[in-house]
């Protein structure tokens, strides 16, 4: 008898609705709208020890937990159905990637641990995300979305009636989850506009155009409000019928499905290591999902390190949210107060990190319940130990990551003082350097 999945639904952290695991398209909150938009499913969980069934593919290796295996089960499909659905998606996905999903590495790295001065008992655990499917953590977060789309169309119930008549997928992201996005549609052949700031890097483009991805430029509109005009751009596509395909738990609840799979890697192997428990989880934040994800997963194995989120005094929305909801009734469930803790940040973001630089934390009620229910606190890495932390990984470690993918380091870097030396810390390197 296969296990049964555990996730039993979704609740709105800002305004309590719930929606059911057997919703079909259940992207946001039904109560958000255009002009309210302070919403975000969360998922709901029945109690279960995490396990792994071994299998090398996190998806299959932890399906019963993914709120897809749940929802995919509410369609009629079986568990055999269901894994079958994941292997041949992944297959897809490695014919265009060059790589399926697989477990990335996390182990201590002993010449980061004794450069930073942590004892034998202590050190540094990277979680490597570098070889992952388009060379970082985001395609975690699209592949349960995309798992979503296929199911619904393989039963019969979508609303169009073949693959040439799908609706464009839409992400607004000028980086990894921009070649995250296209890569997965590319795999299926579906159709993809993806909303770039007029500032996107060469490189960037010219992999999106070999992926066969509508790159839009956009440039703010005298009407736009504060914020990122590649996020208003993506909404208006999808107002005019795209499907939301990004990063971002409001506009689509499901990236925070599959973005747990990085904690529960972490977690399996954590709980298996002799000696003392992870103390902290470094990790960097834009829209905050990361944050959110990797967090939940790794509780799930039933130990709580410390959660650091890490911004830039470049950009640092999050950690101005969290002092301001901490002095407000408490960091965490601080949803329904969304418009007094979290607005954009008004000056232009600037940071050699400049892949966590969205002026708005998206998934900050996430990231923040994630600090407080493991006694973490936000970190705010200066500009010099962004470039340090960048200059370190590649000196120490034979890790080829990018700003951004370092900069949970530079906030190790940046309390380094405050930690014991033996403690047991963790970095995700989240994405690799492009040239």
């Amino acid at each position: 008898m296969q296990p049964a999945p555990v996730v039993t639904g979704w609740r709105c952290s800002a305004c309590g609705t719930r929606v059911a695991i057997s919703e079909i398209f259940s992207w946001r909150c039904p109560n958000s709208s255009d002009s309210d938009r302070h919403h975000v499913l969360e998922l709901e969980n029945s109690i279960a020890p995490l396990r792994s069934s071994g299998d090398t593919n996190p998806y299959v290796g932890f399906q019963r937990y993914l709120a897809w295996d749940a929802f995919a089960a509410t369609l009629g499909l079986d568990f055999e159905a269901r894994t079958k659905i994941i292997r041949e998606l992944d297959d897809a996905v490695s014919v265009v990637a060059g790589t399926g999903f697989r477990t990335t590495p996390f182990a201590r790295h002993d010449a980061l641990s004794d450069e930073l001065g942590f004892s034998q008992q202590g050190g540094v655990w990277i979680k490597d995300e570098t070889h992952n499917v388009a060379g970082s953590q985001k395609a975690r977060h699209l592949f349960s979305e995309l798992l979503h789309l296929i199911a619904v169309e393989k039963v019969g119930r979508a609303p169009w009636k073949n693959p040439n008549e799908r609706p464009a997928l839409a992400i607004a992201s000028c980086g990894n989850a921009a070649i995250a996005a296209s890569t997965l549609a590319r795999a299926v052949n579906w159709p993809i506009q993806v909303f770039v700031p007029q500032s996107a890097d060469e490189a960037t483009l010219k992999i999106l155009s070999s992926l066969q991805a509508n790159a839009v430029l956009c440039q703010r509109i005298a009407t736009d409000p504060a914020g990122d005009p590649c996020v208003f751009r993506f909404r208006e596509a999808i107002a005019a019928g795209s499907i939301p395909f990004g990063v971002q738990g409001p506009e689509n609840a499901w990236c925070l499905d599959g973005g747990r799979t990085i904690g529960w890697e972490m977690a399996v192997v954590a709980e298996n290591l002799p000696g003392s428990l992870m103390s902290r989880m470094f990790v960097q934040a834009g829209g905050g999902a990361f944050v959110a994800c990797a967090a939940a997963g790794f509780f799930a194995g039933a130990t709580k390190p410390k959660v650091h989120a890490v911004q830039t005094q470049g950009c640092a929305p999050l950690a101005r949210a969290f002092k301001i909801a901490q002095s407000s009734g408490g960091a965490r469930n601080a949803g329904d107060r969304w418009t007094q803790c979290m607005w954009p940040w008004e000056s232009p973001p600037v940071s050699l990190a400049d892949g966590i630089l969205d002026d708005e934390t998206y998934d900050w009620i996430g990231a923040c319940n994630a600090m407080a229910d493991s006694d973490g606190y936000p970190v705010v890495a200066t500009e010099a130990q962004v470039h340090e932390s960048y200059a370190l990984a590649h000196r120490v470690t034979n890790i080829d990551v990018s700003p951004t993918g370092a900069a949970g380091l530079a906030g190790l870097l940046a309390i380094r003082q405050e930690i014991a030396d033996d403690e047991r810390v963790i970095v995700i390197f989240s994405g690799v350097r492009r040239q």
